[in-house]
């Protein structure tokens, strides 16, 4: 198979090396150049399909120089960009790759394959017609409820990846944030020991807190129920109870949701009662 010049953006298996399509394979063995996050990652999924390729490493700290080298190179040849597992640019820096390609109007090109994140959704068993990728929590406390509190009266199904040493501090704080909603965690998928959990944040929050779990992990929310009530009342005065214990941030969250109210102007009102 023949491929024409550009940057062709590679989708590549997220656990089960036999997910990888015949295209991809072609393209990766007709490229010039593959771009890689971690070399050592995409070589041995080219070893096992018995490709040998010159990598060059684009991730995080990869910047314009990188940038335009791939470029250059992709303008007269085949440039395939990977990332460590699944399709590229899905919580991972390409995007700044793919824009200057179509800056510099160098064709790109996609070879779909495995996403984790509609892998999880097409088996949690959650509504699929609406849901957001929010990429990964915070890692800090404070900015995670934050985060969680601006996407609580998303009307779909949220996801997120997450690792496993901080799966059961982000239960608990979508369980504080969004009390009985139900949420699945999708884990090592396609792998052997493939799992989906699915229960209240809280249940799941005390079961991994006894286990922590090991391997790639998707973290999904239900959507807000339609039915909510919402309170009526003196809204500064619950802001200012709501104070009392908690920060400005997970006190505008509650109150926010308890008045059914637009989150962002009661923040802006509890930092003016806290500052008093």
């Amino acid at each position: 198979m023949t491929f024409e010049s550009g940057l062709y953006v590679v989708a590549t298996p997220i656990g089960n090396l036999a997910d990888i399509s015949q295209r991809a394979i072609d393209l990766l063995t007709a490229a010039e150049i593959v771009a890689v996050e971690d070399s050592r990652v995409t070589g041995k999924l080219l070893h096992h399909l018995g490709i040998k390729k010159k990598m060059r490493r684009y991730n995080d700290h990869s910047g314009g120089v990188e940038r335009e080298s791939l470029v250059a190179a992709a303008r007269n040849g085949v440039v395939a960009l990977v990332s460590d597992a699944g399709t590229p640019l899905i919580s991972d820096p390409g995007y700044k790759l793919v824009r200057a390609a179509r800056d510099a109007g160098v064709p790109v090109f996609t070879i779909p394959g495995a996403s984790a994140v509609t892998a999880a959704l097409s088996i949690c068993g959650l509504p699929t017609d609406h849901f957001l990728f929010a990429g990964f929590l915070p890692n800090k406390a404070k900015a995670r409820v934050e985060t969680l509190t601006e996407l609580g009266q998303v009307k779909a199904t949220l996801v997120f990846y997450e690792a496993g040493p901080r799966l059961a501090a982000s239960l608990t704080a979508i369980a504080d944030t969004y009390g009985n909603r139900e949420v699945a965690v999708a884990r090592e998928l396609t792998k052997k020991f493939e799992e989906v959990v699915t229960g209240t944040a809280a249940e799941l929050a005390a079961r991994y807190a006894e286990h922590e779990p090991k391997g790639e992990i998707v973290l999904i929310i239900g959507p807000p129920a339609d039915d909510v009530v919402t309170e009526t009342g003196d809204v500064d005065v619950a802001l200012q109870t709501a104070l009392e214990t908690m920060s400005a941030a997970k006190a505008a969250g509650a109150i926010a949701k308890r008045f059914g109210l637009e989150r962002n102007a009661v923040y802006a009102r509890a930092t003016e009662l806290k500052a008093k």
